[in-house]
């Protein structure tokens, strides 16, 4: 039997990265799942990513990391997160700075030893809150990296030009449980609605012409 061609996924547990980790499936890929602990303000998503991971019996680790020089909102609980009465069109103080080279430099590592071809992320660069690392450019940067060192392994980032509508209308096909996904930065009982990542959600499944299933009482 021919084996499957190994991919790492970067798996927050969030809309996106639990779209792409179906989109990876739909294209016949056995995904190694990392899954950061960066001292994020609550760990939802991190308990909804590993029990998604376990349920599709996919390999997972959960990586964890300290910055303790880091000022974003998302590391310290002290700090209020910001709610706009529209996206901000400014880098917001939810950024976490370096956060997706941190993640693609242990999807590498982990790429490298377990013998997979792709590193798949969640970047999006349409509906999104701008933070510089989601954009195309830091993408194809990468890439050139990867191939200055002669690897045979690409980065890829399936939903980077897509809106948040067409992003949830591609997970529906999939089957993507949405139910069973967090992307509110607040790590309430229930989303919060006011902070970006949720407005940027409600948005996407508006325009999709659907309910949010994670909303469903």
């Amino acid at each position: 039997m021919k084996k499957k061609k190994k991919a790492v996924v970067l798996f927050s547990g969030g809309l996106d990265s639990t779209t792409v980790l179906y989109y990876a499936l739909s294209k016949k890929y056995a995904p190694y799942c990392l899954i950061f602990d960066y001292g994020q303000r609550h760990n939802k998503e991190i308990k909804l990513a590993v029990k998604t991971a376990k349920r599709l019996k996919a390999d997972y680790s959960v990586v964890r990391l300290a910055l303790p020089w880091s000022k974003d909102v998302l590391t310290n609980k002290n700090k209020k997160v910001p709610s706009h009465k529209k996206i901000a069109e400014t880098i917001p103080s939810t950024y976490v700075p370096g956060r997706n080279t941190l993640f693609l430099s242990f999807g590498l590592s982990c790429a490298e030893s377990v013998n997979a071809e792709k590193i798949f992320i969640g970047a999006n660069a349409l509906d999104f809150s701008g933070y510089p690392d989601c954009r195309p450019q830091f993408i194809d940067s990468y890439n050139n990296l990867l191939k200055s060192l002669g690897l045979k392994i690409e980065a890829e980032a399936p939903l980077l030009h897509m809106t948040k509508a067409q992003i949830i209308k591609l997970g529906l096909k999939l089957k993507t449980p949405y139910e069973k996904t967090w992307s509110c930065y607040n790590g309430l009982k229930t989303p919060c609605g006011t902070c970006d990542s949720c407005k940027l959600r409600a948005k996407g499944f508006k325009e999709a012409g659907v309910e949010d299933p994670a909303l469903k009482k």
